[in-house]
């Protein structure tokens, strides 16, 4: 299992819609290695459709995890599936339950390529 290094340490500019980090948030995955996030990276955090239940039960959970898979969205450098499946391992080190980190997980592979394509 993965583990964070440090912890987040966000932003919300005024007028900004969008998190800013202010310091490096660091993951050390068991599939990509060391994952770094700069400051000055900017994140919407996971993107939870705001309908009244699902908001409820999967918004405002898994925040540094969301930054790491963000970042790692941005970059374009991996393969969707391993940026998906390092979502998942850093949920599990952040402490969200099984079946959250799943259904979050499964969110992700299955509307990640949209916003994925719009990066590369």
């Amino acid at each position: 299992m993965g583990k964070f290094l440090t912890t987040l340490d966000v932003r919300l500019p005024s007028e900004s819609s969008e998190w800013v980090v202010d310091n490096p948030l660091v993951f050390v995955s068991d599939l990509l290695g060391t994952i770094t996030v700069p400051e000055g990276f900017t994140t919407d955090f996971a993107s939870v459709p705001r309908l009244p239940v699902a908001y409820a039960i999967f918004g405002d959970v898994a925040h540094a995890p969301a930054v790491i898979h963000d970042y790692l969205y941005s970059e374009t450098v991996y393969a969707r599936s391993d940026c998906d499946a390092v979502f998942l391992e850093a949920m599990e080190a952040a402490g969200i339950s099984w079946w959250k980190r799943r259904m979050m997980w499964l969110a992700v592979r299955a509307a990640g390529w949209a916003v994925r394509s719009k990066k590369e």
